[in-house]
């Protein structure tokens, strides 16, 4: 039975229908609320992703509404830089999305070593994604979360906007006409979030656009600091710096979207009137690709009520390090016990260094092997300098690293390698375990040290 297949005799009708159309295949992600993987469409030969969701996890944690909102906006949104939705599919302890495979990896993982685009690249990606959150506000769709981990891109370098899990629709505004829920991730989310006085979630979306517009032009964040409190005082000032070596265009661009004002800060319309956005410009056309093909749903999604576990469910006979780990956590692991050789694509360790000292010790050591490291607010990526020596025939090492905090006391640290030299990234991955896993020398008082959440982020009123 493939992986993420249930008993015929116990899944239901719908159910068997989905799963007997598609080849499961390779893990593409894992989260903290089941895994994405690769499907192929048995008769067509077409390409999918299936998102695999673990509803006893999404219910005991009251994520039902989230799953919900993302399922039903993404059935309104047909647009060729948004991540389509085909099919959906429900059973007692699953929830099945097929979605559009996009394999170009995420928007972050083609800033090249370097450090940044150039202005023209940038500009068509920023072209892309102002086409589809501008029918996303037209539909009534506001992102909330707009960062580059969520906006992949295709084998042809056009972008596709995903996980609207944050998303709001009209009937979330308030009696005032704004959006009250404080939301998003802390490095992109708007000033206005931030004050907890209601805020316009086209604005916002605006500003979390602009962030994303400098990191692809600079290559780091306009707006960065390791303590919460300083970050976001960043983010309300609007403290930040436009480089003088980009363009004035660029500049202007860039000023008038990073304004803390959002009543004066610049709209869609505004940016696409604008003169260096509209160089080289090709609108994107709603629908184009599509046709009018209908979601199709077999069957119910999940409610609080049905949250009955599955017989064929049973405890594994035996359990290793990481698989206490994932049953201790909302972290998914089950990949790394995959047959298929995950030790080219996927390092994993343990450590008991708190999130922030892992993340500074890693940067120490990486910088020390004469790698080049590029950061946002929860991942790094890890690049070969331009003159650094490499066989030949083998492209620059580009690796991104995450870190997962278990508990409090144990954290998960991810390395993922798109794209160089494996032996590289094997003596890197066993020099970071060396150093940093579990049983190294620590001061206790490191583990005071905290990441914030990504999803939801407290008001700048509460700090």
């Amino acid at each position: 039975m493939k992986e993420g297949e249930e008993s015929e005799g116990r899944s239901r009708p719908g159910m068997r229908s989905l799963l007997s159309k598609y080849e499961m295949g390779r893990t593409l992600g894992e989260g903290n609320f089941g895994k994405v993987k690769y499907a192929r469409h048995v008769e067509t030969g077409r390409s999918f992703a299936v998102k695999i969701l673990d509803r006893k996890r999404i219910q005991s944690l009251n994520l039902d509404d989230q799953i919900k909102r993302e399922i039903g906006t993404l059935k309104l949104l047909k647009h060729p830089n948004i991540v389509r939705l085909y099919e959906v599919s429900a059973s007692k302890i699953k929830i099945y999305m097929v979605l559009e495979y996009v394999n170009g990896g995420e928007l972050f993982d083609i800033i090249p070593a370097k450090g940044q685009l150039s202005e023209k690249q940038g500009r068509h990606f920023f072209q892309q994604l102002i086409d589809a959150i501008s029918y996303c506000h037209d539909m009534g769709v506001y992102h909330r979360d707009l960062k580059p981990e969520n906006v992949l891109v295709d084998a042809n370098r056009n972008i596709k906007i995903s996980d609207f899990g944050l998303s709001a629709l009209p009937q979330h505004l308030g009696n005032d006409g704004l959006l009250h829920t404080t939301c998003g991730s802390p490095n992109y989310i708007a000033p206005e979030v931030l004050s907890n006085r209601g805020y316009d979630g086209a604005r916002s979306d605006i500003w979390s656009c602009g962030v994303i517009l400098y990191v692809l032009l600079t290559g780091y964040l306009p707006f960065d600091d390791r303590n919460l409190a300083v970050l976001y005082q960043k983010i309300l000032r609007g403290d930040t710096k436009i480089p003088n070596w980009l363009s004035p265009g660029a500049q202007n661009m860039l000023r008038r979207i990073l304004d803390p004002n959002p009543v004066t800060r610049i709209n869609v319309a505004g940016i696409k009137a604008d003169e260096w956005f509209k160089q080289d410009y090709v609108p994107a056309v709603p629908n184009d690709g599509y046709g009018d093909e209908e979601i199709l749903f077999h069957n119910s999604l999940p409610s609080k009520e049905d949250n009955v576990a599955d017989e064929n469910e049973t405890s594994p006979s035996h359990i290793n390090a990481f698989q206490l780990i994932g049953m201790s956590s909302s972290l998914d692991l089950s990949g790394f016990f995959e047959k298929e050789d995950v030790s080219e694509r996927k390092i994993r360790f343990t450590s008991n260094y708190a999130p922030n000292v892992l993340f500074e010790r890693i940067v120490d050591i990486v910088t020390q092997m004469d790698l080049q490291v590029l950061k946002t607010h929860d991942k790094l990526k890890v690049v070969q300098k331009q003159d650094s020596k490499r066989p030949k025939n083998v492209g620059s090492l580009c690796v991104s690293i995450e870190v997962f905090e278990v508990n409090p006391s144990l954290c998960v640290v991810e390395l993922m390698k798109s794209r160089g030299d494996s032996s590289w990234y094997r003596k890197m991955g066993s020099r970071l375990s060396e150093e940093l896993g579990v049983g190294k020398d620590q001061k206790p008082s490191e583990r005071e040290m905290t990441t914030p959440e990504e999803a939801e982020v407290p008001s700048a009123a509460a700090l």
